[in-house]
């Protein structure tokens, strides 16, 4: 997260969607996936998650989407006819991942409304950026949420390995855990110790990565943002073990080779990632028999409550993080942004013929 010696700009909601929308607009997205990727990305932004807001997105956009025919504007999903009632599985035919994520979230829900749980998986899908904000977003609404995804590109080498051939690999889960802690809990992380993301935002801002997080060109260790040539996992075999998960996950449902997704061949193989959204009814997976005729909800702040006991009462728990810059940012009134993230906003906006975005245009955060 965010140092406390950050300064940050304020800018407004309505400004950030505007430059966004259009961002995605010139590159000839329709008006429900411009909206959806600027709401995503505000959302990210609201809660702290630097590595994968709007400027993230479209740096992926230039790489491996519209610009390089790994997503295309517009896209129509097919939806599959299944004989499993709670399952669906979708053709999206390269198209964007936010639109993607936020649908099949939603239809995740429906289903788990109506039969306890719901999944969809999705193939020939672009990247979908950060899954936390779909599963926080699935769990305020009251719903157990998961999703994992494969990446555009394989960025991490396996454990004992040498060549990148994983991609950073996602998990995340969110639960309505409001009543019990005033947040939903999110546990989402990438199966590197840091995503490219960071990679990204720490080279920005002029800063050195973790011990033991990436390698260079040579194999090597390294500290410095410009020398990283790939990615670790997190906890040796173990965070190996998860990234696989992903990819096995993924050839169940149709993905191909991990290695050619970044290259946009036409070879008759497959080149986009997959995703997995499941959705889970909490009344559906309750055994009614709490101690002291507790209710569920009552059953989990115990539960909670009995983790944090004395010794542990600093703790955070997942999502807490987010809660608070979330709150941070209410309390600003407006999105937050470092000066070095304005002035690449300021080139997002030349590019697409916006006014240009000036750090002295927008008030300072008052700490």
């Amino acid at each position: 997260m965010n140092s406390e010696a950050d300064q940050f700009y304020v800018v407004p909601v309505s400004v950030h969607d505007k430059l966004v929308g259009q961002a995605y607009r010139v590159r000839g997205f329709d008006d429900s996936e411009c909206t959806a990727a600027a709401k995503f990305s505000a959302y990210a932004t609201k809660h702290g998650i630097r590595t994968h807001n709007a400027l993230k997105a479209l740096h992926l956009d230039d790489l491996f989407g519209s610009k390089a025919g790994g997503c295309k504007p517009a896209a129509k999903i097919i939806k599959k006819e299944g004989r499993f009632p709670s399952s669906e599985v979708w053709d999206c035919q390269f198209k964007l991942g936010q639109a993607t994520a936020y649908e099949a979230m939603n239809r995740c829900i429906e289903l788990a409304d109506e039969y306890g749980i719901g999944q969809v998986s999705v193939d020939h899908a672009f990247h979908y950026l950060w899954g936390g904000g779909y599963v926080m977003d699935a769990a305020r609404r009251g719903y157990i949420a998961y999703t994992n995804c494969t990446a555009s590109i394989t960025e991490v080498v396996p454990f004992m390995g040498t060549e990148p051939t994983l991609g950073t690999n996602p998990h995340s889960w969110g639960f309505p855990t409001m009543s019990a802690v005033g947040f939903p809990m999110v546990i989402d992380w990438a199966t590197s110790v840091i995503s490219m993301g960071r990679v990204q935002q720490l080279k920005r801002e002029g800063k050195s990565l973790p011990p033991g997080a990436a390698v260079d060109q040579d194999g090597k260790d390294t500290t410095d943002p410009d020398q990283v040539a790939a990615l670790k996992p997190f906890g040796s075999h173990k965070g190996y073990g998860l990234s696989l998960i992903n990819e096995i996950m993924a050839a169940f449902i149709g993905g191909s080779k991990p290695t050619l997704r970044s290259n946009h061949l036409q070879d008759g193989d497959k080149h986009t990632p997959n995703f997995y959204f499941q959705v889970i009814h909490p009344e559906a997976i309750s055994a009614g028999n709490f101690a002291f005729n507790r209710t569920q909800s009552e059953n989990l702040k115990v539960v909670l409550d009995d983790i944090l006991s004395e010794g542990n009462q600093n703790c955070i728990l997942p999502g807490q993080f987010e809660a608070e810059f979330a709150q941070r940012t209410e309390k600003a009134g407006g999105l937050l942004f470092s000066e070095n993230e304005i002035i690449s906003f300021c080139k997002m906006a030349e590019e697409c013929g916006e006014a240009p975005w000036l750090a002295a245009d927008f008030p300072k955060e008052v700490t």
